[in-house]
């Protein structure tokens, strides 16, 4: 576990990098969807919502130095959840409204999420210097 429980986020936006608004391509007033992503509940949205933030489609979740990847999992074809790469082996994800946790890509695979679907990456920002 790597925070207490918070639900006012999500798997997807954590995985947004985002802790303050909840994610998710529906029509309701509780949750936030990139403008020009279709709030359809299919991998090809998460995609188009994670286009708009600068990432792109990869391969698979390997360890790229000066890259962040993000994987998308997947239950019959239907999104269930997100999580983050932050270093060799390490990735990060929310449990529901539960506890931020760090794993494997493997360890949160089967069961209620099913298998990842998709990986996408961008480079790692460099950091701001802020104004002198």
């Amino acid at each position: 576990m790597t925070s207490d429980i918070d639900p006012r986020y999500n798997c997807i936006a954590y995985a947004a990098g985002e802790t303050h608004r909840r994610w998710w391509p529906i029509f309701h007033p509780d949750y936030y969807w990139p403008p020009g992503a279709p709030k359809i509940n299919s991998i090809a949205s998460f995609v188009a919502a994670f286009q708009t933030l600068g990432y792109v489609e990869c391969v698979d979740g390997t360890f790229e130095k000066g890259f962040e990847k993000v994987a998308f999992y997947a239950l019959n074809g239907v999104p269930t959840h997100a999580a983050r790469q932050i270093g060799s082996g390490k990735w990060v994800s929310k449990l529901g409204d539960g506890f931020d946790i760090q794993h494997l890509p493997d360890a949160v695979s089967s069961g209620i999420y099913g298998q990842i679907e998709k990986y996408m990456k961008r480079p790692i920002p460099a950091p701001s210097k802020g104004n002198k």
